[in-house]
């Protein structure tokens, strides 16, 4: 094993190295603006008008973009709460049995007051290793952040952050900006590019600005364009990017629309309800990214059940409310007010089921 002075400087390196993408995009952005204001819109455009009208609309257009980026770079992404790890004394239990069926017990004596509702493909109950807890639903481990991220969707190395529930809203709101800032310099450039291959512009630097600014904003569009269609696609359909590659699994098998509410809904859950807030770049999503409603219409079997039969879960919502229990927000109460409720007939068909078969789990370890 090597000394841990040598696994500091190691880890020390790595961070630096995950900040060049980042300084790649800055010093992109910061030329842009001293192109775009100076050589563009100050030396080449002798129409006041026309100056002004751009450098009102670019600088609005900019500052909006930045402001999203900056969000989403540092924007710290959520970790389970505390709920959700291991107590000593599980840990201890854990680690003492070498079983696995005996581990699954406490797995699941673990999880019966929790509100997780995926599984892994073998059907076990959802545990990293790594931060020794239960992972809540849409919960994986970063193997770059080295943590379990609430509602992970990737590890963008262009913010070298985790993009998870707590920063979903900025990271769509930084391809949106950045695609319109990219759109609006290709478009108030178009005239001028055209100029430099007629001869029309004087020969100065800024005829080379233009061009180059012409290219790379114009390339930087079709990229972002396609980015942004796909993430504003997983947002109608409420699916994280991991999601897409490999459905969540519940009870009753994958379902790749198992969160997905209705359009409405999953643009709300991640934007929030007050329309004023939706194109600013300030946390505004519904929830509290440790559990979500579904569109399913089973009872999870691993869930307790209450002396009337029905399941915890389902009471709290009936009752306007989700784990933890703490009072939900307005815009939380309101999407889980027309989730599905569960008849007792459904609970005695669940329970059928249940008596007929009972897949086995294991632990899973997410890298």
């Amino acid at each position: 094993m090597a000394p841990s002075g040598s696994r500091s400087i190691k880890r020390g390196c790595q961070r630096v190295l995950y900040w060049i993408p980042v300084l790649f995009i800055a010093l992109i952005v910061a030329w842009s603006y001293y192109a775009y204001v100076l050589q563009l819109c100050i030396e080449s455009i002798e129409n006041t008008g026309e100056k002004v009208v751009y450098l009102l609309a670019y600088h609005v257009i900019f500052i909006m973009f930045v402001w999203a980026y900056w969000q989403t770079i540092f924007t710290r992404p959520m970790n389970p709460l505390k709920e959700f790890h291991l107590s000593h004394s599980d840990k201890e239990l854990l680690e003492r049995e070498d079983r696995g069926e005996s581990q699954q017990e406490i797995l699941r004596r673990i999880a019966k007051d929790l509100p997780i509702y995926t599984r892994t493909n073998s059907g076990a109950i959802r545990f990293c290793d790594r931060c020794q807890l239960l992972k809540p639903d849409r919960c994986h481990h970063c193997s770059v952040c080295d943590k379990c991220i609430l509602k992970m969707d990737h590890h963008c190395p262009w913010v070298n952050n985790c993009v998870g529930f707590s920063n979903y809203k900025f990271f769509m709101l930084f391809l949106a900006y950045s695609l319109l800032y990219c759109l609006f310099i290709t478009a108030t450039d178009l005239q001028y590019f055209i100029k430099f291959w007629l001869n029309g512009l004087p020969d100065t630097q800024a005829k080379f600005h233009i061009l180059f600014l012409f290219f790379s904003s114009s390339m930087f569009s079709v990229s972002l364009a396609s980015l942004f269609i796909y993430h504003c696609w997983l947002v109608c359909k409420n699916r994280s990017t991991l999601e897409a590659v490999r459905a969540p699994v519940f009870r009753h098998g994958t379902d790749k629309n198992g969160f997905s509410l209705g359009f409405s809904k999953n643009f709300r859950q991640v934007f929030g309800d007050e329309v004023k807030y939706w194109p600013v770049p300030v946390f505004s999503s519904s929830g509290d990214g440790c559990s979500f409603p579904t569109c399913l219409v089973n009872l999870d079997p691993e869930q307790p059940s209450s002396p009337s039969g029905s399941n915890p879960a389902s009471k709290a919502a009936a009752e306007g409310r989700q784990f933890p229990s703490k009072p939900l927000r307005e815009s939380q109460s309101r999407l889980l007010s027309s989730t599905p409720s569960w008849s007792e007939s459904d609970g005695a068909a669940d329970k059928d089921k249940k008596g007929a078969s009972n897949p086995g789990m294991t632990i899973e370890n997410e890298a």
